[in-house]
């Protein structure tokens, strides 16, 4: 045990005297999260759409007042008055505005004699986002054109009700538990792979190697110095990731509990898998070059920044088996659920389990010589 503890003491040392390497590996996936949370999920502001009115009747008119109600108050979109449709088609090819609306000839007239009146939606559909958002807001104006104004006394239609589960979670706080794992990701690759591979290099194992210090224990010790150095970058993220992003679960004793062991157990699993895959690598330009493939291999499929059901079937298989899946599912059930052990345990035992399994594995894989 004195033994192991000297080898992570002596990475500790390391790590502490060089400030803009504890910076990188815990800043970087803060500065992520507060980048992405703001670029992606807000809601779409001040969006250009124009109207094209080839009626100008009175049911025309209604259009445009629900079009210049959305200006004044959801400010979703900003409609722009065109006098055909030729040039609103241009401009919307030309990037100048978002979306058309087409009120065609004798639309009054139609629904007067409620004769399948038509309005029409160009949309440019190369932003998915875009053109989500405007389907959705033209829909809801023309489901209240067509509602009475007086509701009838005995209800003929079923209505569904949305009730949400959780209060709003708003795409940072969505992004939270994916930058907690990220952080501890990158602090095993930096603090972990690349120290070791670097130590390699400049023949700093060769001073282990001439002590008695066994493969095991060599294999445990640089495990242990890593798994510390993600858990503080874990610690530092969870907790300035959530008071950025209004998460108040970290102050419920029980959910810091739960975050305390989750962070614990991905730091070990991370750390193993970092160390079982550079174990005998000699290059040190080797964890440099894999570093963005690692990174987007497991990151992105493990539903931090997309839902998994939304993937094809072979990328649904990566996420099953990867280890960031299970501490992203852990951390949002903690801190944005805020649920108990039951909903975590799985999480927990799949992330020891690894570990155990990849330190299993890398100790007969060390090299105990040159």
């Amino acid at each position: 045990m004195n033994r192991m503890l000297a080898i992570v003491e002596r990475e500790l040392r390391k790590f502490f005297r060089s400030p803009a390497l504890m910076l990188v590996s815990m800043i970087f996936p803060l500065v992520q999260l507060i980048v992405l949370g703001n670029a992606f999920g807000g809601k779409i502001r001040d969006a250009r759409l124009g109207l094209v009115d080839e009626d100008g009747g009175a049911q025309a008119l209604k259009i445009r007042e629900a079009f210049d109600a959305v200006r004044s108050n959801l400010r979703t979109f900003e409609p722009v008055y065109y006098r055909d449709e030729k040039t609103a088609v241009e401009d919307l090819r030309n990037g100048k505005i978002h979306g058309a609306v087409i009120i065609p000839p004798e639309y009054s007239r139609r629904v007067y004699e409620r004769d399948q009146p038509r309005i029409a939606l160009i949309i440019d559909n190369s932003d998915n986002f875009m053109t989500a958002t405007l389907e959705g807001e033209v829909t809801d104006i023309t489901r209240a054109l067509n509602n009475p104004m007086v509701e009838p006394r005995v209800l003929q239609q079923t209505v569904l009700e949305i009730v949400e589960l959780y209060p709003y979670i708003e795409y940072m706080k969505y992004l939270l538990p994916g930058s907690i794992a990220l952080a501890m990701f990158v602090s095993v690759m930096i603090g972990g792979g690349m120290l070791y591979i670097d130590d390699k290099a400049r023949g700093v194992h060769e001073g282990y190697l001439v002590t008695p210090i066994t493969k095991a224990e060599l294999v445990f010790g640089l495990n242990a110095a890593g798994a510390i150095k993600a858990v503080m970058s874990g610690i530092v993220i969870t907790v300035i990731g959530s008071l950025i992003s209004g998460v108040g679960a970290i102050f419920n004793p029980a959910t810091m509990f739960g975050l305390a062991l989750m962070i614990l157990l991905t730091s070990v699993a991370f750390n193993a898998m970092m160390f079982l895959l550079m174990v005998r690598v000699e290059d040190p330009l080797v964890p440099r070059a894999t570093f963005g493939i690692l990174n987007t291999l497991l990151f992105f499929p493990s539903g931090s920044v997309y839902p998994v059901q939304a993937f094809p079937r072979w990328l649904q298989f990566v996420s099953r088996i990867d280890p960031f899946s299970f501490a992203v599912h852990g951390f949002k059930a903690l801190l944005l659920k805020e649920t108990g052990f039951l909903a975590v345990r799985e999480d927990m035992l799949y992330l020891a389990v690894f570990a155990v399994a990849a330190l299993a594995i890398a100790v007969p894989l060390f090299k105990r010589t040159l």
